[in-house]
């Protein structure tokens, strides 16, 4: 049936040849999403999944034990081999020609001959009743560093920034793959309608080398890709009425495109047409909502001295306030 509709809409609508074969494989692809929704709501109990309520916390396999993600990349900050990761063989040959052995079958982005091997500037000490090994350049980690757990046994052949990033934030060094945080939100839904559940806050004037596809969706629907917010002016680009329009008018203006995006759905079943609609509704909900998230005004003063806020300004501390 899917594909006498392919056909149809290829006589119709002068369709591409690749609107004809993805139509046409739509149909198995619709097929093994049925199976799968019957089969997670028969386990479940619940509802199957909202392309226009994509928000909605739903039951799982497994009940979350995360109820939130806050992921920082620093990305220019001081190495881990300079704040957790005690190295002492590599200290003991500070200075020296680094052994061939190191060097043999591998590449490097800017290294050319022999380098000499750069140890550890600043001292490590044991700390805490783990006893890690921490850097004395952070003497306020040190105290909670028994809260904290060490990831050290992950690695990568990775040597240039672009690709390194991609692989740490999606996986993969390739494009196309879905962020940590898409799977967050994907994963654990959001109790709050208003804002996106996955929200991107940039700070220090520096772009990732890897673009926006740090906070892409990759495969998954784009309604779960990051949305990148600012630290002064409207939080989100746009956001704001224009001069002469107003919000019943903006209401208006909301519902208009809406239907004319239903007709698109029911007419080409677009999966990412029910993602703009539900993101027109959402940047309309947003212009009450997201102002208020991210007014650091009205923080108290002795907040703002404890996290080091710079009002105004696109800053690492005002984001993590």
């Amino acid at each position: 049936m899917n594909l006498l509709n392919s056909l149809r809409f290829a006589s119709a609508q002068q369709a591409t040849r690749r609107y004809f074969l993805k139509q046409s494989l739509g149909g198995l692809a619709a097929a093994f999403t049925g199976l799968a929704s019957k089969t997670a709501q028969a386990s479940q109990g619940g509802l199957a999944f909202d392309p226009n309520e994509p928000w909605i916390p739903r039951p799982s396999h497994f009940a979350p034990k995360a109820k939130r993600v806050i992921y920082l990349h620093m990305d220019g900050a001081p190495s881990q081999l300079e704040l957790f990761e005690h190295k002492p063989e590599l200290t003991a040959l500070h200075g020296q020609d680094c052994p061939q052995q190191f060097l043999e079958g591998k590449r490097f982005a800017f290294i050319r001959g022999v380098p000499q091997l750069l140890g550890p500037l600043y001292p490590f000490e044991q700390v805490g009743q783990t006893g890690s090994w921490v850097s004395d350049r952070l003497p306020h980690f040190k105290t909670v560093a028994d809260k904290v757990c060490f990831l050290r046994a992950m690695h990568s052949d990775q040597f240039n920034h672009a690709p390194a990033e991609l692989l740490l934030h999606t996986g993969n060094q390739n494009l196309g793959y879905a962020s940590i945080g898409s799977w967050a939100s994907y994963g654990l839904g959001s109790e709050n309608q208003n804002l996106p559940g996955f929200v991107v806050l940039l700070s220090g004037g520096k772009f990732p080398s890897s673009g926006k596809s740090l906070w892409g969706s990759g495969f998954l629907p784009s309604v779960y890709q990051g949305v990148q917010c600012r630290s002064h002016g409207d939080p989100v680009l746009f956001l704001s009425n224009p001069p002469g329009i107003s919000r019943p008018l903006r209401r208006e203006m909301i519902q208009t495109i809406a239907r004319i995006n239903e007709r698109a759905y029911e007419e080409f079943g677009d999966p990412q047409t029910l993602t703009r609609i539900a993101q027109y509704e959402m940047a309309y909900r947003m212009q009450m909502a997201a102002t208020d998230a991210v007014d650091l005004a009205r923080e108290p003063q002795h907040i703002h001295k404890l996290y080091g806020t710079r009002p105004g300004e696109e800053h690492f501390a005002n984001n993590c306030l």
